[in-house]
């Protein structure tokens, strides 16, 4: 495998993130002055693939939508209007009790799937002949009436026990608005401002085939900015609908996609003019013990909010798209501990202010050996998001150009990771090319095949993935400093990264 993402099996990745060398200390100036500098451009993203694969501990599993069978989960406003019909049937009379057992509940993580796919992206069960889009209407309906079911229950236990005054007398909690005021810092209040720029979107292939994920309002133009996965079944043929949190739909197409990075911008059709875009952060000035909120539509559960915090950074995240088109991704992600299930796949990871430092695209599911296993499984707590910085730079390339730039160093590396002290560039290339493309920026530095890279610009470098991913937190034309071993020595060199335009 070489530094160009040449889409070869992806071995595991490390468990480990790598290490800086000197990690530099973020003021809160800093910190504040980024915040107050936080609007969003006026360009949009690009296109990967995110489940299955190798990262930290074992493959990537890609939170969001994936290529199932089954029908689009359906949009905001399904969910409660489904809750509100049953809730009122579920009541059981007095001479009724106790009240019959509700009907069983749907296993959301069967559904069907890809397998190691970006990772347990959402995809409804196979509906029946004749019933093809009622699959996850039938899932919120049965939630809804073992809701209702349990309320009517206790509903009556309460009367019944109101009939035998015991004499016990209840104090409510006053009910004003004061009172019921958010604080502009509240998870509650940032939730408020966030969700009505956050969509879920529903992509169907060409044969019908797709599922759902989440993106968010890039900027006024209609541009919104998701994980390629998300939308790589309908970037042919297919149809894409993003539906707002008020319920309001709207047709949208596909700008670009970026394999590798995992990104891709699509753009609504006859868009509002009352488009909020979310406030970008800056991802590099984020810190281990963070706060952080996840919003999307885990398992087709549109506007869900789960909190946490930021676990780790640079954690080296590996992932496939399943079958999709046979690519690898690579990233140095953030880690988060916020819940994030099939289906969060490209929604936003905000900090404490509100502002997008990453987009949430692969979890380790409880199920497998590693990120990535064969099941829509839930969260165990490990979530990993694209850093919005590298997110960024790569909308504004869709954008502008409908296709993404990689920076390169010009040599393959090995993929081998266990018992890897570092990347070792390949004896040879892709299809017996040379390891090391001539002229190219390895050439001019003096690397050669054998070559054991360690470490780039400080940050330890502990396999092929690793070194990919940290290179792609960078631009064409950067210089790099590299430190590798060659006949037990070590030398440094600096690098200047070059470029490959699109997914070859």
């Amino acid at each position: 495998m070489n530094t160009e993402n040449e889409g070869n099996a992806v071995p595991q990745a490390p468990s480990a993130p790598p290490v800086p060398v000197d990690a530099p200390a973020v003021s809160a100036d800093s910190r504040d002055a980024a915040a107050a500098g936080a609007a969003a451009p006026g360009a949009g993203a690009s296109g990967g693939a995110a489940s299955g694969g190798a990262a930290p501990g074992g493959a990537a599993s890609g939170a969001g939508d994936g290529a199932g069978s089954g029908a689009a989960a359906p949009g905001a406003g399904a969910g409660a209007g489904a809750g509100a019909g049953a809730g009122g049937a579920g009541v059981p009379g007095a001479e009724a009790w106790p009240p019959p057992q509700p009907p069983g509940t749907p296993s959301y993580g069967s559904g069907g799937g890809s397998g190691s796919g970006w990772g347990a992206s959402y995809q409804p069960q196979e509906p029946k002949p004749g019933r093809r889009r009622g699959g996850l209407v039938a899932g919120v309906l049965a939630a809804a009436l073992v809701a209702g079911g349990v309320g009517g229950g206790v509903g009556y236990w309460a009367a019944e026990q109101n009939d035998n005054d015991t004499g016990s007398t209840t104090v409510s909690a006053a009910d004003t608005p004061a009172d019921l005021k958010r604080d502009p810092g509240s998870v509650a209040r940032i939730a408020n401002d966030a969700l009505p720029s956050v969509v879920t979107i529903e992509a169907q292939s060409g044969s019908g085939e797709g599922g759902t994920g989440t993106g968010f309002v890039y900027d006024k133009q209609g541009h919104i900015l998701t994980n390629n996965h998300v939308v790589a079944s309908a970037a042919e043929g297919g149809k894409l609908q993003a539906t707002f949190s008020n319920g309001k739909k709207y047709a949208a197409e596909v700008i670009g996609r970026a394999e590798g990075y995992d990104v891709a911008v699509i753009k609504l059709k006859n868009r509002p003019d009352n488009l909020k875009p979310l406030p970008l952060g800056n991802s590099d000035r984020v810190a281990v013990g963070d706060s952080t909120i996840a919003i999307g539509a885990p398992f087709g559960l549109s506007n869900t909010v789960t909190t946490g915090i930021i676990s780790a950074k640079n954690r080296p995240v590996t992932s496939s798209d399943g079958g999709q088109s046979g690519k690898s991704s690579y990233m140095s992600a953030l880690q988060t501990d916020a819940s994030i299930n099939p289906g969060n796949s490209g929604g936003p990871l905000l900090d404490g202010r509100g502002a997008v430092i990453g987009i949430n695209s692969a979890i380790k599911p409880a199920d497998s050996g590693g990120l990535g296993g064969t099941g829509q499984s839930g969260s165990i707590g490990l979530g990993f998001a694209i850093p919005v910085n590298q997110a960024k730079n790569v909308a504004q390339q869709l954008i502008k150009t409908g296709q993404p730039v990689y920076p390169v160093i010009g040599a393959s590396v090995s993929l081998q990771q266990e018992g890897a002290n570092g990347a070792t560039i390949s004896q040879e290339g892709a299809s017996g090319s040379e390891a090391v493309t001539p002229n190219g920026p390895a050439d001019k530095a003096g690397l050669k095949p054998g070559d054991v890279i360690t470490k780039l610009d400080g940050t330890v470098i502990d396999s092929g993935p690793t070194l990919i991913g940290q290179i792609w937190t960078h631009k064409p034309g950067d210089t790099v400093k590299i430190t590798y071993e060659r006949d037990g020595k070590e030398h440094t060199v600096d690098v200047t990264l070059g470029q490959r335009k699109g997914d070859s």
